[in-house]
């Protein structure tokens, strides 16, 4: 070849090279799917053969054990057939493959060979799901969304919020009419606390009257007390407040009984009382109790309150968000009756495994082994569910003092005014009401 062609051909080659660097620094979407995406087709189809038979993924068209005369004869097979698979087709953040199963085969096999098929192919991790028989998906996705999540953007009804990223790509969204009450888990600097801020921000602008119950004195929901109905910040003024929201979903209960309607959803909006939402950061400053009969009073008084707003609250309008390092059954015996009632679940990085089997291993077993393996430096990484049970990684978005402090004096004018709720903290003694 032309020495000149040759310097010409490598020259415009080290400049696709940076072009396509540049690409997917400024565009990683773009990037994805016009060099990462067909290159990571192309590796699947040519190593998916040898790949599926390294991991038992294969099976022989013929039974390993047959008849010879009286001898009953066992061996290898000799040609392993792997089961057929799609073309890889291409999403925002990866692959996604259908596997067509040979009669008798299970999706076992194919999760447990999901971190060699991510090391296969050079993924960041393939994910398998079995949505009908006969079939697995295969969802590799080609890099962590997480190390560097941007803005999700995605269209919210009334009572959800857009809290943060999916390892999917798409919009983590908190939706309290399909799931109405939530327990999220994590350990101290786990981004507990930025997942609730970042709640109550997407809140704030609806008409919705928050309330917070932080006994730690105030100093993480206090940042949003102009937008809060009430705030309490020790548990004698909780008892207080969840009392009084007892006493306000028993009036609740009346107008839908007199209207003959089964939620405050089907009363017509004018009459419509304002749905509100109970945040509690740290669940166990409601239940520990130090031994003295008041105590122990205060902590039973604050275990029936949430389990009854738990129990009743969806179709009332009254939902929960609890927050807490354990959610366990050595803070008392109502606690574990209270987690069953919360079906939403997410789970931050945790000190113990017991915490993570506690906030999903009803749900699923897979998701405690994913967040058990949430590691310090991911703050903010958490294994959630959706309103359909399934459950991803994800990564809520940071807000800043700055912006939490902003977003409540925007939206004060937007604070309902909860009269029964204020007379019982101000009677406890709190002045957090707005």
């Amino acid at each position: 070849m032309d020495p000149f062609l040759l310097a010409l051909l490598l020259a415009a080659l080290a400049w696709l090279l940076v072009a396509g660097a540049r690409l997917w620094e400024l565009r990683p979407v773009w990037g994805w799917y016009l060099t990462g995406y067909p290159l990571t087709a192309l590796r699947i189809v040519r190593t998916w053969r040898k790949v599926a038979i390294l991991n038992d993924l294969a099976v022989s068209p013929r039974p390993s054990r047959s008849l010879l005369g009286d001898l009953m004869v066992k061996g290898e097979a000799l040609r392993p057939v792997a089961p057929r698979i799609s073309w890889p087709k291409a999403t925002r953040t990866g692959v996604s493959v259908v596997v067509r199963l040979h009669p008798g085969q299970t999706p076992g096999p194919f999760v447990t060979a999901a971190d060699a098929l991510a090391h296969a192919w050079r993924v960041h991790a393939v994910r398998v799901t079995s949505p009908e028989r006969g079939t697995v998906h295969l969802l590799a996705t080609a890099s962590d969304p997480l190390q560097r999540p941007g803005i999700a953007h995605a269209a919210t009804a009334h009572l959800s919020a857009v809290v943060g990223i999916l390892e999917s790509g798409a919009a983590w969204v908190i939706n309290l009419r399909k799931v109405p009450h939530w327990l999220t888990t994590g350990a101290t600097q786990s981004g507990k606390s930025t997942l609730l801020a970042r709640l109550v921000m997407k809140l704030a602008p609806q008409d919705v009257a928050l309330v917070g119950i932080d006994c730690k004195g105030g100093m993480e929901l206090g940042l949003f007390e102009p937008r809060l109905s009430a705030l309490t910040t020790n548990r004698r003024e909780a008892v207080a407040v969840l009392g009084a929201l007892v006493a306000d979903m028993q009036q609740r209960m009346a107008a839908c009984r007199t209207a003959e309607v089964r939620s405050i959803w089907e009363l017509p909006e004018k009459v419509r009382p304002v749905p509100i939402v109970v945040i509690v950061d740290e669940l166990a400053e409601l239940y520990l109790s130090d031994g003295t009969r008041e105590s122990n009073a205060e902590a039973e008084q604050c275990s029936t309150y949430l389990l009854r707003i738990a129990q009743l609250g969806a179709a009332l309008g009254v939902h929960l968000v609890v927050a807490g390092q354990r959610v366990g059954s050595e803070l008392g015996s109502g606690v574990t009756a209270l987690r069953a009632q919360l079906s939403g679940r997410i789970c931050h990085r945790v000190n113990d495994p017991g915490t993570a089997e506690m906030t999903l291993g009803d749900l699923n077993k897979d998701a405690v082994v994913v967040a058990q393996s949430i590691t310090t430096e991911e703050k903010g990484v958490a294994v959630c569910t959706d309103a359909d049970g399934n459950w991803s990684r994800a990564r809520s978005h940071r807000t800043t003092t700055e912006e939490a402090r902003a977003t409540a004096l925007r939206y004060a004018i937007r604070t309902p005014s909860l009269k029964g709720v204020q007379r019982a903290l101000l009677a406890a003694g709190g002045g957090g009401a707005a």
